[in-house]
């Protein structure tokens, strides 16, 4: 007779893919829990009152990754969620007189100012990249083919899937078989440098190179972390960003909305302390305050190297697993602020300080390539950049909901800063005084900036790791490198979302296919437990 007190699923982090993946798991009939360690569900996607009066999204702070099919099966709009597209995609102020904006009609025009050549190119490039994305869009949502210690008989299903996977590649012609390997091993700058001449379309294209990526933007490997960024939507539009009413926290709640009209508990305030094992197989979990929850599978939706290094015996894991599992690299370059705002900026290169479409943007301030370079080198001599980059969003302008009539609230999204300081310095110390270096920053292109800041809200990246997990500040839960990709997120036997322990899965970003928010992989992990659960390998309560 089955136990009533033993759940068929446990889930540790209630972050938006443990909330997608419980949502699937209980439609398909299980019993679900979710432990959050937070007094609110979302992880780094929560919207959160930060000065009296303003609200911002905390960490994660715009929409595009988010994908439709988990839109559409968890029907996230009956529960809340809308997103707006922005009026303009991006504006790069470059000095007192110049400037690029980005958006649908405009860029052609906008690039042809500092290259004819380069606009007449921009379409060319479009629909190459487009074609590259759409093949990443048809991976998103498939569980990579494991290398498996088995013989032929368990390997057939993943050779499979493979062949699957190699026909989707296949049908492409040569040119872009060949543009799909350069966007995989080359650096966003070196691939863009074949495509364009000028500094400004560069810049801004790169930028997606160097986003959660500690690293130059000529660094190998940076050409994939550009791709990741492309292949969204907002609202069936390809490659658009948006913004999600009420803030990232919008989506978490319609999630959380979801989950529970279909059976899941949620309990927050509730840090894992061990996941329990016995005998070889995960068992359940014990929180801080010392209850146990027994369960038939257990799941993670921690970084994996919190997972595997804070939360389980180290006795109970295979040593080749411990070792490899101790180098994963996490860290990204990122310094988050949300600031509030007695008025909008006031740019030198675009005065006015009523609403215009450039508000509405992602305004990246970082001129080029060679900048972003030199920011990342000085990072990494001297912890920060005394000329970072900031991109910045004022949201306030397409949701009114977020500050009081006529004020806003900002987000800027900062690179590069080192996850972990030299000579033993801690970022306790140093974050107001790089906070200002942000600032002074924006108010270098728009002089009003600083006198207008009412309040702000400071995460460095050991402030990121403290509050949502984040190790090093990685936004992704570890680096978006070839060798921590795919079949090998987070390492190669266990890229189908399952650990090393029998009944152990893994549904966070450190999975297939990665970060941002787009719940993909809470829905690859909740598909591979349900198969689990059906054939018998875990036995419903």
């Amino acid at each position: 007779m089955a136990d009533a007190n033993v759940r068929d699923v446990v889930i540790i982090g209630g972050g938006h893919n443990g909330l997608v993946c419980a949502a699937y798991l209980a439609a398909a009939g299980l019993k679900v829990t979710v432990l959050e360690r937070r007094g609110v569900v979302g992880g780094a996607a929560v919207t959160e009152e930060f000065h009296p009066g303003f609200r911002n999204s905390v960490a994660a702070y715009t929409v595009s990754l988010l994908n439709p099919k988990v839109i559409r099966d968890l029907d996230l709009p009956r529960h809340g969620l809308r997103v707006v597209e922005r009026k303009l995609a991006n504006f790069l102020p470059l000095d007192e007189t110049q400037y690029l904006k980005v958006g649908a009609g405009k860029t052609e025009a906008e690039v042809a100012k500092f290259s004819t050549r380069d606009a007449s190119r921009l379409a060319a490039y479009g629909q190459r990249l487009d074609v590259i994305a759409d093949v990443l869009r048809d991976l998103v949502l498939e569980t990579p083919p494991n290398v498996t210690a088995g013989g032929w008989l368990q390997a057939i299903p993943q050779l499979l899937r493979s062949a699957r996977m190699g026909k989707r590649i296949a049908k492409l012609d040569m040119p872009m078989r060949r543009e799909l390997l350069d966007l995989f091993v080359k650096s966003a700058g070196d691939y863009l440098d074949a495509w364009f001449e000028s500094a400004p379309i560069k810049a801004v294209y790169g930028f997606d190179g160097i986003v959660g990526n500690y690293a130059s933007p000529y660094a190998a490997g940076s050409g994939y972390v550009l791709l990741h960024h492309v292949f969204g939507e907002v609202n069936g539009k390809k490659g658009a960003w948006g913004h999600a009413i009420g803030g990232m926290g919008a989506i978490s709640q319609a999630m959380a909305k979801a989950a529970v009209e279909r059976g899941v508990e949620i309990r927050t305030t509730s840090p894992v302390r061990e996941v329990l094992v016995e005998a070889g197989r995960a068992v359940g979990v014990v929180t801080e305050k010392g209850e146990a929850i027994r369960a038939r599978s257990v799941v993670s939706n921690l970084n994996p190297k919190l997972l595997y290094g804070s939360l389980i015996d180290q006795a109970s894991l295979p040593q080749d697993f411990r070792e490899r599992i101790s180098h994963w690299r996490c860290g990204s370059g990122t310094f988050r602020m949300n600031v509030a705002l007695s008025e909008l900026p006031d740019f030198t290169v675009l005065p006015g300080r009523s609403l215009a479409e450039h508000h509405t943007s992602g305004i990246i301030m970082a001129p080029s390539l060679a900048y972003m370079d030199q920011a990342y080198l000085d990072a990494k001599a001297g912890g920060w950049s005394k000329r970072p980059i900031v991109e910045m969003l004022i949201p306030s302008t397409l949701d009114d909901s977020l500050a009081p009539p006529g004020q806003h609230v900002a987000s800027l999204f900062c690179q590069h800063v080192a996850p972990v300081l030299p000579n033993g310095a801690s970022w306790d110390d140093h974050r107001d005084q790089v906070a200002d270096v942000m600032i002074d920053l924006v108010n270098s292109h728009a002089p009003n900036f600083k006198a207008s800041v009412l309040g702000r809200q400071i995460m460095s990246p050991l402030d990121l790791e403290r509050t949502f997990g984040l190790i090093g500040g990685d936004i992704f839960h570890g680096a978006l490198s070839l060798d921590q990709m795919f079949s090998a997120r987070p390492m190669l036997g266990h890229g189908d979302y399952r650990g090393p322990l029998h009944g152990l899965y893994m549904c966070g970003s450190g999975t297939h296919p990665g970060g941002g928010v787009t719940g993909a992989p809470g829905h690859n992990a909740a598909r591979e437990i349900i198969a689990d659960f059906r054939r018998g390998r875990l036995k419903q309560a």
